[in-house]
């Protein structure tokens, strides 16, 4: 119906039932662009990311296929969607970040990068001379004040903080096993949080992962800064969860 009627032809047009419809295509930007899920899991004294690692040519090097970027030291990222429209959002709120660095003295906080970032978001569902951006952000961190903090930015500019959140191709089942995760009031120690996030997204996947096939990022009380964890922890986890569930 909004084909014929050309209510999809311009960012800025309302349908009559009240959609944007070009913005409902960028969400299915980030579902089908890659065809990968990732997920976040805010755990006690951490938060951890994971999502699928595909190397779309078997010629490429496989360190530059990559969904985890630092912002700051402090404030890691996870994208999913499109790869060049996620490269340009990082750029930006590094920017942003050094920007509000230089200014106050202090790094930004997770919360307000988050809203930084969503109203870039939501000014491209306004103007007819931008294209919303292909990609749903995660973006996690230590807050000096409010602990592990865990925040989603979507690309009609929608940002709300998180207990756990997912993205992509099967993000609805995603959400659906993280609640079962939640439910569970565990302990939710840096180990624990590591091996249900990954664990999470296997079961939503139906596939037993490689520790290539997947990218695994971590914000951490134990350590400072964000960091990736390296494919022999993230055999340490696999194997975890296997013994587990044997």
């Amino acid at each position: 119906m909004a084909r014929q009627s050309g209510y999809d032809r311009h960012i800025t047009i309302f349908s009559p039932e009240g959609r944007l419809h070009q913005v409902e295509y960028a969400f299915q930007a980030v579902k089908k662009n890659q065809n990968m899920t990732s997920v976040a899991l805010r755990g006690d004294d951490c938060v951890v990311a994971v999502t699928q690692k595909k190397v779309p040519d078997k010629l490429m090097e496989k360190d530059f296929v990559t969904h985890l970027y630092n912002i700051t030291p402090n404030i890691g990222c996870l994208m999913t969607g499109i790869s060049p429209d996620a490269r340009a959002l990082v750029f930006k709120a590094r920017e942003k970040a050094a920007k509000f660095k230089d200014k106050n003295g202090y790094e930004i906080p997770v919360h307000y990068l988050a809203l930084k970032l969503a109203n870039v978001g939501q000014v491209y569902t306004q103007h007819a001379y931008m294209r919303p951006y292909g990609v749903n952000a995660m973006l996690f961190s230590i807050d000096d004040e409010k602990g592990p903090s865990l925040f989603q930015v979507d690309p009609a500019g929608n940002y709300f903080g998180y207990k756990a959140c997912a993205a992509g191709t099967k993000d609805q089942e995603a959400q659906n096993a993280l609640e079962k995760v939640i439910k569970k009031k565990i302990t939710f120690t840096e180990s624990e949080t590591i091996q249900q996030a990954i664990g999470c997204l296997q079961a939503v996947m139906g596939m037993d992962f490689k520790p290539q096939d997947i990218e695994v990022g971590l914000v951490s009380k134990s350590k400072k800064g964000f960091y990736r964890l390296s494919e022999e922890e993230i055999d340490g986890a696999l194997t975890a969860i296997a013994e587990k569930d044997s």
